[in-house]
């Protein structure tokens, strides 16, 4: 199965842990068979998360550089381009119910790229029972999937 993954998932790449979440999820699920993918705009977002806690004194910029380089250059994680014009435009339309479109262009990149969505966002969560993304479900990718970590393993 084509699973992209939220941020969330790759922040122990960089040296942040996650309570309540296993830090082995990405060996996991590819020990399964499952292809993953990381849509462009999830590297800006550890990038800034990473320089946040390069701020505070919590990591080094080594350690964030080294953790997503390590993320980019393994060949098991496939990339989805933001500036795809399917999922631009698929991000647009979701802009009408989320506010973060950081949020927008990682469900588009799911969407439009994989079967499911790995994420433990709530916003995310809440909209995916609405009557509205059902339908745009319906017109793009009828047999997409929103679950969490503890759903899918």
């Amino acid at each position: 199965m084509r699973l992209l993954l939220d941020t969330t998932y790759f922040l122990p790449a960089i040296g942040v842990s996650i309570k309540g979440l296993p830090r082995n999820i990405l060996i996991e699920l590819i020990e399964r068979g499952h292809q993953i993918f990381i849509s462009d705009i999830t590297i800006f977002e550890l990038s800034a998360k990473g320089a946040k806690y390069v701020t505070h004194g919590s990591l080094t910029a080594e350690r964030v550089s080294k953790g997503i380089r390590a993320i980019i250059y393994d060949d098991r994680i496939g990339r989805i381009h933001i500036y795809n014009t399917t999922v631009l435009l698929t991000a647009f339309k979701l802009r009408k119910y989320l506010s973060d479109f950081i949020d927008c262009l990682i469900l588009s990149s799911a969407i439009n790229q994989a079967d499911m969505l790995i994420t433990e966002d709530t916003d995310i969560k809440k909209l995916a029972k609405t009557k509205e993304f059902q339908q745009l479900l319906k017109e793009i990718n009828p047999s997409f999937k929103i679950k969490t970590s503890t759903e899918i393993l």
